[in-house]
């Protein structure tokens, strides 16, 4: 709690989800948007999710493709991820390809998949998709330690 007193755009939105999760979408959003505009791309990710399902604010497909950009902006995979989809069914899948190749770039495994399935039917080169199986390969490699596999193997206990 102190940390939200401070304006941690992380503790804050963390805020939010735990109002989320108990049903308090008015104070959600609130702490959600408050981190957001302290720059925190995780908080425009949610932000994005809020708004396009409508649950806890109207649903505006223009604000939560706003917030997916920012979001992307700010480096967050699955926000990449995402405005590629919205691309795709805009049928604008040359731009849809490149949110998802930059995506898999940053470990997205669902990118990663997106372009493999792409790749199958002729709509990425092989250097192309080789390039972002490497960086994909390689963003995945570097969040290993043995911190973070003591704490998956705790979770599946």
């Amino acid at each position: 709690m102190k940390r939200v007193k401070v304006n941690d755009p992380a503790a804050l939105l963390q805020m939010g989800v735990r109002r989320f999760e108990a049903g308090g979408y008015d104070d959600a959003f609130r702490y959600a948007n408050k981190a957001a505009e302290l720059g925190d791309a995780g908080a425009h990710y949610q932000l994005s999710c809020f708004i396009y399902e409508g649950r806890v604010v109207e649903k505006d497909e223009k604000k939560a493709v706003y917030h997916l950009e920012q979001a992307a902006i700010g480096g967050h995979p699955l926000a990449r991820y995402n405005l590629g989809a919205n691309e795709k069914n805009n049928g604008r899948m040359d731009r849809a390809v490149k949110h998802w190749i930059i995506a898999a770039k940053l470990g997205c495994d669902a990118s990663l998949d997106a372009v493999k399935d792409i790749f199958r039917v002729g709509l990425v080169t092989k250097d192309d998709f080789a390039s972002a199986l490497r960086a994909h390969q390689a963003a995945v490699e570097a969040t290993k330690s043995p911190q973070r596999e003591a704490a998956e193997e705790a979770r599946k206990e």
